[in-house]
């Protein structure tokens, strides 16, 4: 089994040296590739994603990313950000599914922005499309405006759009997760103003006819966001596209405690996957050792069961997490009084201490 370790920028480093350790304790047999990502590879090799990485990341098995993205890139051209880095690494292993689950553990409600009745047990599914809508639509850039108001003046633009196959295949995926779980599916859209959406909800709707034992509702966007923080137990798979998934699970994120909690799978039709955190490389804690790492040994973990083929192993690390919060040990994002606040290298140890212990 060969992974590619990409840590990125940021604490990207820290929280993927973490992951890496938690994997090391498991008695598996894996051969793991490092290298550079985002912004260390645009300073090692004046690109975010050079050929030798995006050539590694192919070869893999799976990939196990941490974070990129620096405030001190913002001034480069769009093409050389950090964040190119990710976007490049989905198009091309044609990730086009996002698993986010947002789980609230029993002993992080308290933690939650949210009172601890509406987050108990919470335990939702956010399904994103990946690889298409507005982040990837073509044509888009700058221009004089061709009409309206403002006829002539600068403008920018981007394009919204799904083709049939795209939203088909990922309704599949997303009716499929259900079957697995409490059978209904919340399709997020914005119809009543965006054609695009309109388009969605037909083609999921023409879908969901081969799965009659799963419930369908639509919703939209906007309704989605406030029943996200008013009812999120009322949600089992939240399936939507890329841009809307992308604000809707960070949402989701705070439901749980901290984004810090929150990890991600993206596959392709092949069963290879990326596998991080949700957050970002929050450059303003880097170096500090104050990180949260669990998002990342928790998508550690998801890459041993939807890539791997290691069920086994991933529940014992999903196991292992819950034993350390049980403990009380705390990152400074989940800390509350009468827990114990660790670094990042402490909670990494703690996880290992608890695997070690399960042998």
């Amino acid at each position: 089994m060969k992974i590619a370790v990409l840590p990125g920028d940021g604490i990207g480093t820290e929280i993927v040296a973490e992951a890496v350790k938690v994997l090391s304790v498991l008695d598996l047999s894996f051969e793991l590739e490092e290298a550079k990502v985002g912004g260390a590879a645009y300073e090692a090799h004046g690109h975010p994603l050079p050929e030798s990485t995006l050539k590694l990341a192919q070869q893999a098995d799976a990939v196990l990313f941490g974070a990129v993205g620096d405030w001190k890139y913002d001034n480069l051209e769009r093409a050389l950000r950090p964040e190119q880095a990710i976007l490049g690494l989905r198009k091309h292993l044609e990730l086009f599914a996002n698993f986010r689950p947002a789980i609230c553990y029993e002993q992080l409600t308290h933690a939650s922005s949210l009172k601890p009745e509406l987050v108990a047990g919470l335990d939702i599914l956010i399904i994103r499309e990946l690889t298409g809508d507005i982040y990837f639509g073509q044509p888009r850039g700058r221009r004089s405006a061709p009409d309206g108001v403002f006829a002539g003046q600068p403008e920018a633009f981007d394009t919204m759009r799904y083709s049939r196959p795209e939203i088909e295949r990922i309704a599949h995926v997303a009716f499929q997760a259900a079957r697995k779980r409490g059978k209904k599916v919340t399709s997020v859209d914005k119809a009543n103003v965006l054609e695009t959406f309109q388009f969605w909800k037909d083609v999921v709707t023409e879908v969901h006819a081969e799965y009659p034992d799963v419930e369908l509702e639509h919703m939209y966007v906007d309704n989605a966001a406030m029943q996200l923080v008013k009812a999120p137990k009322r949600f089992d798979v939240l399936f939507t596209g890329n841009m809307f998934g992308d604000i809707l699970s960070d949402e989701a994120a705070m439901l749980t405690g901290s984004i810090g909690m929150l990890p991600s799978a993206s596959l392709n039709a092949r069963g290879q996957g990326l596998y991080e955190p949700s957050h970002g490389s929050a450059p303003d804690i880097a170096g500090k050792g104050v990180a949260n790492p669990l998002a990342t040994i928790l998508s550690a973990a998801m890459m041993l069961r939807y890539s791997l083929n290691q069920s086994e192993a991933a529940l014992r690390i999903e196991t292992a997490v819950k034993s350390v919060l049980a403990q009380g040990l705390r990152t400074a994002d989940i800390y509350s009084d009468g827990t114990t606040r660790v670094g990042t290298k402490e909670m990494g140890d703690a996880v290992v201490a608890r695997l070690k212990a399960q042998s």
